[in-house]
Formats: C-alpha cells, structure tokens, sequence
C-alpha cells in the first residue's frame, strides 16, 4: 500500500490545490457523472493502434453502435480490420442496476463460435488492448465506495479528485482493480483521466481523455490513452480514436441480437 501510495502523489502533485468540495459529496459527484447525457443511437468508427513495449504498433478498424433501452445501455462492436479479425463481433447489454450482472459476448468469425463473457473473466484483456471487459461497460454506483480527496486543475479546467474502492471482493475480481482514481471534470462532469491499480502482478492501468469533442450539444471522448505500468515502465498502450462519431440515427432494437452479432458487418 505504500508503493500504491507513493504512486498516487506522484499522479497528483503536478497539479495545483484548490482545496475541498463544501457542496458535494464524491457519491453526489459520481450521480452527476453517472446521470451525464451521453446521447442514444450513436453510430462511430474507431480506429485502434495496440503499442507493445518496444514500440511496435498494430492497426485495427472498429464499428460501433450504441442505442438506449429504458435506463440499460446495447452495445455491438464489429472488428473492420485487418483481415485476421474481420467480422469479430462484441455484443454487450449494460445493465444500470447492480441486481443484474452485465450480459457480454465475443463472436470468433474463424470458429464460427459465440463465447458468452463469464463474470470471473470481465477482468480480462479485451481482444488483446489494455481495457478490460469490464471496462467496456459503465461502472454501477453502487458497487463502489467513493472518497472525495480534492479538488485540482487539468489543463486549465477545475477536476474532482475521486477515489473508487470496490464494495466487496466479489466486484473487485470482477473488474480485476483494488483501487481506482478518477479525475472528474467539473464543468462537464465527465471523468477525463484515471488511475486503476490492478489486484494481482503490481500493475496500473492509466486512461487519459486525450481529446474531448462536443458533438451535437453531447460531449464525446474522441480520442482514449489506456496505457499498462509496471514498476514505472510501460507494458502495453492502446490509443482509440471514435471516428465520424452521429447521434440520433435510425437503429432498431432487433439490430442487439446475437443473430445480427454472428452476420458481421
């Protein structure tokens, strides 16, 4: 815990106090996050760059659809390119409340074969990037304990400094992290980086917002930096830039099946 310690100053002294929220508590700040208008019938192309430790990069292209239902989220993913993985399909049903655990599958084109994500393995690698299954989906309030620390400034815009503990062991394995950070900015209320100390091998993920886009009255993170440390070198990156990102578009209910998931693009 010193080493997490050490870790979590260094993430944070480079930016200037400006002292404690009086008005709201971290759970009043996580709502707002929470309850943030994200926009329904989204369509967007992602263009994907995995980076290993010695730099080298591979290139992956990405279709994405999102469509609301009720206060659940439909996600479907189609892998673009290059052709080794074309067709691979992501299908996610995100559940808002913490009594019904998140729905995912993985559609493998080579094996003709749907894999249903088993809860004990949400923690995993998603398709070989530096985000986790579980980090596809949105955090449930209630399964985390949250603790104001502070406030600061990111690039000239005031944050909240929040710290996320998981409520049990159950949710910590679930989502693989003992701890996170999160740097919530306030005038959007949209968390713009992140620090995730993973529960076993000593490792941190940090998730950097590194362009935000307001794109019909919505703000968007265009582009992500998730990036894997371990004892202060860099394992893995994987950067994402949402592409020709529309709202609002015609998208059936019926298009979130595990049939349409297996027809690929």
């Amino acid at each position: 815990m010193k080493k997490y310690f050490l870790v979590f100053v260094l993430i944070s002294a480079f930016l200037p106090w400006s002292g404690h929220s009086a008005d709201l508590s971290a759970l009043d700040i996580m709502k707002r996050v929470d309850e943030r208008n994200d926009g329904d019938n989204r369509v967007a192309r992602i263009s994907m760059t995995l980076i290993d430790r010695k730099g080298q990069k591979r290139n992956r292209t990405l279709e994405t659809f999102m469509k609301d239902r009720g206060p659940d989220t439909l996600n479907l993913i189609f892998f673009a390119a290059p052709a080794n993985v074309r067709n691979t399909g992501f299908l996610t049903y995100d559940y808002a409340t913490p009594e019904s655990d998140d729905d995912q599958w993985l559609y493998l084109p080579e094996l003709h074969k749907t894999k249903r994500i088993a809860s004990s393995n949400k923690s995993q690698s998603f398709m070989g990037t530096d985000f986790s299954y579980a980090d596809m989906t949105r955090r449930v309030l209630e399964e985390w304990k949250y603790k104001l620390l502070g406030e600061r400034e990111v690039n000239g815009k005031k944050i909240w400094l929040i710290e996320a503990i998981p409520v049990s062991r159950l949710i910590e394995k679930r989502y693989g992290y003992a701890r996170s950070v999160l740097f919530v900015r306030q005038d959007i209320d949209m968390i713009v980086r992140a620090a995730h100390w993973i529960t076993d091998g000593g490792k941190l993920k940090y998730l950097d917002i590194k362009k935000l886009e307001e794109i019909d009255g919505i703000w968007v993170a265009t582009v992500l930096d998730m990036k894997t440390v371990l004892n202060k070198e860099t394992l893995h990156r994987t950067v994402m830039r949402f592409e020709n990102v529309r709202f609002n578009q015609n998208l059936d209910e019926d298009m979130f099946s595990l049939r349409r998931l297996e027809n690929g693009i």
